[in-house]
């Protein structure tokens, strides 16, 4: 049975490569190739899911296939993004850096930055009448993308295969720190959503992931400033580790501990935003974003189409979400445990659930496994009949079965494990 359990593992593992290599060799239209891609490699993942939860396997071959993972990720260096656009943005910001003009000042399409313009960019930047979205830390790493190969995707995608690798290392360091098996890594190394989502359309979510693993492992090595102060960088490039700020707050006893948690990441946020600040509003954007995108919201969805209302079913689903958030702050679950279920709840509560959101999941699992993410990580791809809809015949539409494929299952195991799970009521 064991020699079965790693054959098996082996060619799951291969069948994962091959569907990956299709988007290099088959030669169709590229989102057709994309969504088929998509779709098989997250079905074959839930079952390699299986095969590593339920088996024991040795750190050579989780070694091996972790090395295969990465050259997976190696060989999309140079391809255009397909399921997205936006690298052309992040390119963007890093060209208007580059000449030293604030890239909170104008938007894309404004005249005083016509003489940045060329055949690639602004003209495949979405929302080009909009400023720029993206918080200060995001800006220097376009910037240092940008430096490396200017308008090509190879620098930009070389710092996110960098982060991905830091991101594959601390997760290791964290599967030691808390004495789980190191098969566990492979919960991420082979999971299609990140390969997909960093790797091939680059993302910005993976330059976030390893700040928050580190900010993790750091604090349960006790090294807590230094944790602190990497989870306040991980809210440059998403602010789902804000999360984390109550669970740490009513954890620590002491009150200057609590403050430490308070302050210390505030201030490594902050203080990014000096150079901008009293020349721009950096948070113009952002605030534009959080009033009115939606997309893959599953809560939000059922609400708004009760009332007809966005803000109003934004409210509800905020005032929802700190209810089911609030026994998870207080109750006796272990700290990752804790955090694992409040950004699964914010997922679930959120307007907008972009496939690359759900990777501070994904990115959790190999400490957590849980099939709730597991199961989330993989139906998460059935988003890609939205990419399919809008550039075959150039409509973006959501469609309610994808919402209840992807989302009643994962609502179910929820249920069932939070049923299963000790001290979830107790407090």
């Amino acid at each position: 049975m064991k020699l079965q359990s790693k054959v098996l593992l082996i060619l799951s593992a291969a069948v994962l490569c091959f569907l990956f290599l299709l988007i290099h060799i088959l030669n169709i239209k590229p989102v057709i190739t994309y969504s088929i891609v998509y779709l098989s490699s997250s079905i074959i993942f839930l079952f390699t899911c299986y095969l590593i939860m339920k088996n024991e396997f040795p750190l050579s071959l989780v070694a091996g296939l972790v090395a295969v993972s990465i050259l997976i990720r190696i060989s999309f260096i140079t391809t255009q993004p397909i399921g997205s656009d936006d690298i052309y943005r992040y390119i963007w910001d890093g060209k208007v850096q580059s000449t030293g003009i604030n890239p909170y000042l104008y938007s894309p399409n404004d005249p005083s930055l016509q003489n940045l313009h060329s055949e690639t960019i602004p003209k495949f930047v979405n929302n080009p009448d909009m400023k720029t979205i993206y918080f200060p830390l995001s800006q220097w790493l376009f910037y240092a993308g940008y430096s490396l190969s200017g308008e090509a995707v190879w620098g930009y995608k070389l710092l996110l295969l960098i982060f991905e690798l830091i991101t594959l290392s601390a997760l290791f360091l964290l599967i030691r720190e808390i004495k789980i098996p190191d098969k566990n890594i492979l919960l991420y190394a082979l999971c299609p959503l990140p390969i997909i989502q960093f790797s091939f359309d680059a993302h910005l979510d993976g330059f976030g992931l390893p700040l928050l693993i580190l900010a993790l492992l750091f604090y349960l090595d006790n090294k807590k400033i230094l944790s602190l102060i990497f989870l306040g960088l991980s809210f440059s490039i998403k602010p789902v580790g804000l999360l984390f700020l109550p669970i740490l707050f009513f954890y620590e006893k002491k009150l200057p501990e609590r403050i430490k948690v308070v302050f210390i990441p505030a201030i490594a946020f902050s203080v990014q935003f000096l150079p901008y600040i009293f020349t721009s509003n950096p948070f113009e954007t952002f605030f534009i974003y959080a009033k009115h995108w939606t997309f893959n919201g599953i809560v939000f969805n059922i609400i708004d189409s009760f009332i007809q209302n966005n803000q109003t079913a934004r409210i509800i689903c905020g005032i929802l979400l700190v209810i089911c958030l609030l026994p998870f702050i207080f109750n006796k679950l272990e700290l990752l445990q804790k955090y694992y279920y409040s950004v699964l709840l914010l997922l679930i509560f959120s307007p907008v659930v972009h496939p690359w959101y759900i990777a501070w999941l994904a990115v959790l699992l190999p400490i957590l496994p849980r099939w709730s993410g597991i199961f989330y990580v993989g139906l998460s791809s059935l988003t890609v009949f939205t990419v399919l809809s809008y550039q075959l015949n150039g409509l973006w539409k959501e469609y309610p079965i994808v919402l209840m494929l992807e989302y009643i299952p994962v609502v179910a195991i929820l249920i069932y494990e939070l049923s299963k799970e000790k001290n979830v009521f107790t407090y």
